[in-house]
C-alpha cells in the first residue's frame, strides 16, 4: 500500500503520525511524508528566510531515518490557503505519490496552518483523480482514503475511532522529532516546553484508551467514496 502523511508545518508528522508511518513501513508500505509550509515563522530570533532552510533539511532528515519520500511545498507560515491555485499544488504532490490513503490534519484543529491544510488536502484529494483536472502529473485512478489524527492536546471536538500502537517503534518516532533540533531548543528555551515529552504524554494518554504503552490516534473520514470494508491503519 502506498500511505501519504500531509502536514501543515515541518514536524507535525513526526509528532501526531510518526509511529503509524513507521509501523507501515514495517510492513512494506511505501510511505510519502508532505509539508505545507517551510516554517518560515517558528522562531523568535531566527530571521524567515534563514529559519526556512534549517527547517526544511531538518524535515528531509527526519524523512530519512524514517525512509520516507518528502514533498516540501514551501509555503510560508501563515500561508495556506483554501484556493484554488493551492489547491493545484496538493493536487500535484498527492498525484505524485497515488496514495491509497492520507493522513492529515483534523478540520477543526487549533490553527490555519492545520486546519487550512487539512481543507485543502481534502478538496485535493477529490480532485486528484478526476482526469480532465489538469496538473503536471495524469490523474490518480481512485479516490484515496483519509484519516485525521489528533489535535494537539486532543482538543477542537477530535473523538479518535481508530488506534495504532506505537510502542514497538517509540524511539525511532522520537528520533524522527528530534531532527527538528531548531523548534525542539526553541520551544524549550521560550516557552519551557519540552518537545519529546509533550509528544510522550499525548501518546501515553492514546495508548491507556486502547491498552498499550504509546498510541496515536486517528478518526476516518466518512464521506463517499473514501470508505473502505478493511482496516487500513497497521
Amino acid at each position: 500500500m502506498r500511505v501519504m502523511a500531509i502536514g501543515g508545518n515541518p514536524d507535525d508528522i513526526e509528532f501526531m503520525c510518526g509511529g503509524t508511518l513507521l509501523r507501515c513501513k514495517e510492513r512494506g508500505d511505501d510511505i510519502t511524508m508532505c509539508v505545507s509550509t517551510n516554517g518560515s515563522q517558528g522562531h523568535y530570533i531566527i530571521g524567515s528566510p534563514h529559519l526556512s532552510n534549517i527547517r526544511k533539511r531538518e524535515a528531509r532528515q527526519s524523512a530519512l531515518v524514517a525512509g520516507a519520500e518528502i514533498i516540501l511545498l514551501d509555503l510560508p507560515d501563515a500561508g495556506p490557503y483554501p484556493e484554488p491555485w493551492q489547491r493545484d499544488l496538493y493536487v500535484e504532490a498527492i498525484r505524485s505519490a497515488n496514495p491509497d490513503m492520507i493522513l492529515t490534519h483534523y478540520p477543526t484543529d487549533y490553527m490555519t496552518d492545520h486546519y487550512y491544510t487539512s481543507q485543502n488536502v481534502l478538496d485535493a484529494s477529490f480532485w486528484c483523480a478526476v482526469p480532465q483536472y489538469y496538473t503536471q502529473s495524469l490523474g490518480t485512478s481512485v479516490v484515496p482514503a483519509v484519516f485525521f489524527w489528533d489535535t494537539l492536546g486532543g482538543l477542537g471536538g477530535f473523538q479518535p475511532t481508530e488506534w495504532v500502537d506505537v510502542s514497538d517503534v517509540w524511539d525511532k518516532k522520537v528520533e524522527m522529532l528530534l531532527c527538528h533540533q531548531s523548534q525542539a531548543l526553541w520551544l524549550k528555551e521560550h516557552d519551557d516546553i519540552d518537545y519529546v515529552e509533550f509528544m510522550a504524554t499525548a501518546a501515553r494518554f492514546r495508548g491507556l484508551q486502547c491498552g498499550v504503552k504509546y498510541a496515536e490516534a486517528f478518526t476516518a473520514l466518512m464521506r463517499w467514496p473514501r470508505v473502505k470494508p478493511y482496516r487500513m491503519l497497521p
